[in-house]
């Protein structure tokens, strides 16, 4: 047995043998086919790519720049030098040109959407650049023990990588093939259909690198990149131009300057870490160009004496806007020029067209800020910025100037000024008028440029009795005291006024804040000190209040909206309406156009009907208002302050007076023998009757005076003010009666019903309905036409991605155990006792409404038993 065994494993051993010296010659056939394989493709591409640097060179176009550059045919050849492997570049990515079909969304020539911090890596071994990406957003010292953790934790990514194909003849510099990063093959560098939200990839066969250019600091890349997408189903070639711009960035950052929410400027939010910390330090950081004195000017910048910056601020105006816009728009930036001066600089902002000298001039070309004119039908500017995120420097700013802007001009002017103005009621204005306008819109988008935010608290600074006089006015120059507020044209004044002064212009909030900005120190300590100081002897002026920017219609601070003017929303609003009721007494001879269809009739019409709404919009957050202070540590004031009980009440009286009650005046006029009020749409002129506009707009007033949050705060506030004596307390109880004393005035005193009232009552009840039980209700909020994006006057420059809006404060939290549902449902039922008793009195129409009133609210009371 055991020979047989033995012998057993002898063969099972032979056997392994035979099987190992079997594998190992395949394996050696297979590893020298392989081998062979390696070296043909290896052979093959030294023979087509030209592995000889100096055969590369004369093949191709050489041009010399950060990157020597090299084109053969249709490939596209980078050098990089060893000098600049692990520098920090940032990659810029913008619009070209666009056909139509992406034109009538908003994308548009000049537009930037992607920037991104990228590093180059030498892999010699691998025969490899690797690119990498980071967040630059996080710091730490040198030596301290935490710098190896947040290196470890906030590491880079790699995102591209290229085939070394040569090196120079020194071997300081190595050749990459760039193709794949700029014809839409790979996304790493420049993923345009992602970031402007086309569901769909590049077809690589129907794209190509148009043109490149290099430069001391930066590459420019032009390439051609088309898509499909679905248009109305049927697929359609869409062919985008894209620039990349990849710039250089200073090895050492610009000393960056820490926000304060009491000044608003644009912001990057920056992460600090340390040893000696028990919490991780967040700060952001606010946007801003690096202005310097130039070293020979020091000791005069010290002493107070204006010099110019090392390098100023250049725009270039695009050879492509209309001339005889040109010298406003350059106006307009040139009139920054005061503000800089506060910070002490001269001739430290310059606007001009370019010339035979710019000969490397290229709209494109991160080198040169540049107001892009867009031939589109878009009504909008705004004013994005190129920033380096290490330390909030901008770099390059373009402003995007559609053409259509002009269009919102004059309709602002129209119904703002018209009432006192004669140059602002016709179809078409005088390019002297309409040229003063688009100075006013220059110089406000070239305030973001410089990285200010809006400003929707300045325009509370000035008492509307001010805005009134011709002197005040004139001394102040314009309607607030920042033109980065939404304080457009003065609709206070009346003709019997004669004010003059009534255009937007650069006021006190903005010379201070481009000081606060772009005062140069010499050090942190330094610049801590004197900021701080400056905010400090400036926090009590009304004339320095920074106000965020707040959503209409739930917006919380008063002092703080868009398009209003003045320190007294009810007595702005009720000045308003007198100017607006003689502008729509005039809308049908103002149009008159012969031979013309009543399409700018119903288009101004609408605009008016907007104007009114804003109004309401105004007053509205009063009622439940918080003034909401930004503030510090030692500054004695008060952060949250309820907006007084008095005001709240005028407010109130207000909307019911001008709003609940609807203007006949508006809604109900000749013009309506002609048109309706006609609203512009992607499917053409949208026409709106009268009564189903005045319906949906009265129901949206009184939805927003009866929202949950806005009855939560004055809850809050009573209850927060309970010690005080009723006179300075507004509840919720007062608001409910005096809203019902008012909409059902003539029920009480036993009369019949106009079309107006009965609408009126139904209005206040359904929203009492679906508000209060909407937790047992099928009924929804109603879907009204979307009232402010459509009826109110255009917006302008419309910051949604700003990176602080108005403090987010929640009061809505577990709403149904709150006093709201019991406000409501208690209101529901006092209107019904009240109904009860009338349901017999007044004409038929009038006991048909209460009896479908009563029907509804007990049907809505019992549903929630």
């Amino acid at each position: 047995m055991r020979e047989k065994a033995l012998l057993t494993n002898l063969k099972n051993v032979a056997l392994v043998a035979l099987l190992l010296s079997t594998s190992s010659v395949i394996s050696q056939k297979k590893n020298k086919k392989d081998k062979d394989k390696t070296e043909q493709v290896t052979d093959s591409l030294k023979a087509s790519k030209g592995k000889n640097y100096n055969d590369l060179v004369k093949k191709g176009t050489f041009k010399k720049g950060l990157f020597n550059t090299i084109q053969v045919k249709t490939d596209l050849y980078l050098e990089i030098n060893d000098s600049l492997f692990q520098r920090e570049f940032l990659v810029v990515n913008k619009i070209s040109n666009v056909p139509m079909l992406v034109n009538e969304e908003g994308l548009n020539r000049g537009m930037n959407y992607e920037n991104k911090i990228i590093t180059f890596h030498k892999d010699l071994m691998a025969k490899k650049v690797w690119v990498k990406s980071s967040v630059p957003k996080v710091s730490s010292p040198v030596g301290d023990a935490i710098t190896a953790s947040v290196n470890a934790n906030f590491s880079e990514s790699i995102i591209e990588v290229f085939d070394i194909e040569t090196k120079n003849d020194d071997s300081t510099s190595v050749v990459i093939k760039a193709n794949k990063v700029f014809d839409g093959k790979q996304k790493s560098f420049n993923d345009i259909l992602s970031n402007i939200g086309i569901g769909s990839s590049v077809k690589s066969e129907l794209s190509y690198i148009e043109s490149v250019k290099t430069f001391p600091n930066n590459i420019v890349v032009k390439s051609q990149l088309t898509t499909s997408i679905n248009d109305n189903g049927i697929p359609s070639s869409v062919t985008i131009g894209i620039t990349s711009n990849i710039i250089l960035l200073d090895k050492v950052p610009m000393q960056a300057r820490f926000a304060d929410n009491r000044v608003g400027y644009f912001s990057e939010k920056h992460w600090y870490f340390s040893d000696n910390q028990q919490a991780v330090r967040e700060k952001e950081l606010i946007t801003r160009w690096r202005l310097e004195p130039k070293k020979e000017d020091l000791e005069k910048y010290k002493n107070g004496e204006l010099v110019e910056p090392k390098k100023p601020i250049v725009y270039y105006i695009d050879p492509s806007t209309p001339k005889q816009w040109r010298s406003y728009i350059i106006e307009g930036v040139r009139d920054w020029q005061i503000a800089f001066e506060k910070a002490g600089f001269k001739n430290a902002v310059i606007a001009k067209e370019p010339t035979d000298e710019d000969t490397d001039f290229d709209i494109d070309d991160v080198r040169y800020s540049v107001i892009t004119y867009v031939a589109s039908q878009k009504s909008n500017a705004m004013g994005p910025a190129v920033v380096d995120p290490r330390s909030g420097e901008i770099i390059e700013s373009d402003i995007i100037w559609w053409h259509n802007v002009m269009t919102s001009l004059h309709s602002w002017m129209r119904i703002q000024t018209g009432a006192i103005d004669p140059k602002a009621r016709g179809n078409k204005f005088t390019d002297e008028h309409m040229g003063e306008a688009i100075r006013f819109v220059s110089s406000h988008e070239v305030g973001h440029t410089f990285g200010l935010k809006h400003n929707m608290g300045a325009s509370f600074a000035y008492d509307v009795e001010s805005l009134r006089s011709p002197d005040f006015t004139a001394k102040m120059g314009g309607t607030a005291p920042s033109i980065m507020d939404y304080a457009r044209y003065n609709y206070i004044a009346q003709p019997e006024d004669h004010v003059e002064a009534i255009t937007p212009k650069i006021g006190e909030y903005d010379k201070y804040a481009i000081e606060w900005g772009y005062r140069w120190y010499a050090n942190e300590n330094e610049e801590h000190t004197a900021l701080n100081n400056l905010i400090t002897k400036h926090q009590n002026d009304p004339l320095y209040f920074y106000g965020e920017q707040q959503s209409l219609g739930t917006s919380i601070d008063p002092r703080s909206q868009s398009e209003d003017l003045g320190n007294d929303a009810m007595k702005a609003g009720e000045y308003g309406l007198k100017n607006l009721k003689r502008v729509v007494g005039n809308i049908l001879d103002w149009t008159y156009d012969k031979d013309e269809s009543y399409y700018e009739t119903g288009k101004l019409y609408i605009s008016a009907i907007g104007q009114w709404n804003l109004y309401n919009y105004h007053v509205l957050t009063n009622l439940g208002g918080i003034y909401l202070n930004p503030t510090v540590h030692g500054d004695n004031k008060a952060s949250y302050v309820p907006v007084p009980a008095a005001v709240q009440k005028r407010a109130v009286a207000y909307l019911l007076k001008n709003s609940i009650a609807l203007p006949e005046w508006l809604f109900f006029n000749p013009i309506l023998d002609k048109t309706n009020p006609i609203k512009d749409t992607p499917l053409g002129p949208y026409e709106i009757t009268p009564y189903t506009l005045a319906r949906d707009l009265q129901y949206d007033i009184l939805y927003k005076m009866l929202s949950d949050e806005r009855l939560l705060r004055i809850t809050e506030n009573e209850l927060f003010q309970r010690n005080k004596t009723k006179d300075n307390v507004f509840t919720v109880t007062q608001l409910f009666k005096t809203m019902r004393e008012s909409i059902f005035a003539s029920t009480i005193q036993n009369k019949s019903l106009t079309i107006l009232e009965r609408l009126s009552q139904k209005n206040y009840v359904d929203v009492l309905i679906v508000s209060a039980n909407k937790l047992f209700e099928k009924t929804e909020p109603k879907k009204s036409i979307e009232i402010q994006e459509n009826l109110s006057m255009p917006h302008l420059c419309d910051y949604l991605e700003e990176s602080r809006m108005a403090r987010n404060i929640n009061q809505s939290f577990m709403k149904r155990v709150s006093e709201v549902t019991s406000d409501k449902k208690g209101e529901l039922n006092q209107i019904l006792q009240l109904l009860k008793i009338k349901r017999n009195s007044g004409n038929q129409e009038t006991k048909n409404h209460y009896f479908d009133l009563i029907q509804r609210i007990e049907r809505a009371l019992n549903n929630t038993l």
